[in-house]
């Protein structure tokens, strides 16, 4: 399984939470017209934006979370929030908790070992996706998104179904 990590960004809403969404572009090879948390494949010089980000560079996956954000939704997560940008900025490792670890099974064609971590946002950013790989972003309650037709693999939802009924972020 190739190293890979995904953010699973959230914010309050009226009613419980809200997560940042994006659906994966028809043109995309891997999971096309899925739904999916920002994330990707650890790149060879996540380790050296690690070091420049967070400070450690034995913390390539929290800085591949991080570049994915920025990449395919247009957000930056720093201390102070998330902000517009298609840069990764600065952060704090304790910014990012690590949720899950998710090892996709021999069966499939395309296999991943993604490290799953989470991070909250304030109201008020809305995430612009890049129109390649990534076709839609948005936020939305994790109950919305399980009610949807929309396809998904396991571990979005069940990661969906944990965060489904959380009273805030936290």
């Amino acid at each position: 399984p190739r190293p890979a990590a995904a953010l699973v960004l959230a914010r309050p809403a009226r009613a419980g939470i809200e997560v940042l969404m994006l659906r994966r572009s028809n043109r995309s090879r891997f999971l096309p017209g899925f739904v999916v948390f920002p994330g990707g494949v650890i790149e060879p010089g996540d380790d050296a934006l690690a070091a420049e980000l967070l400070g450690d560079p034995a913390e390539a996956a929290r800085a591949c979370a991080v570049r994915e954000l920025a990449e395919e939704a247009g957000l930056r997560l720093t201390d102070d929030g998330v902000q517009r940008g298609r840069s990764p900025a600065a952060v704090s490792i304790e910014r990012l908790a690590e949720i899950a670890r998710w090892i996709a099974p021999e069966f499939l064609e395309t296999r991943f070992d993604a490290r799953f971590f989470a991070a909250t946002a304030l109201p008020g950013v809305d995430p612009e996706p890049d129109g390649s790989e990534i076709d839609a972003a948005w936020w939305d309650r994790p109950e919305d998104i399980l009610a949807s037709d929309e396809s998904r693999m396991w571990p979005t939802e069940v990661t969906l179904r944990a965060l489904a009924g959380c009273a805030s972020p936290a």
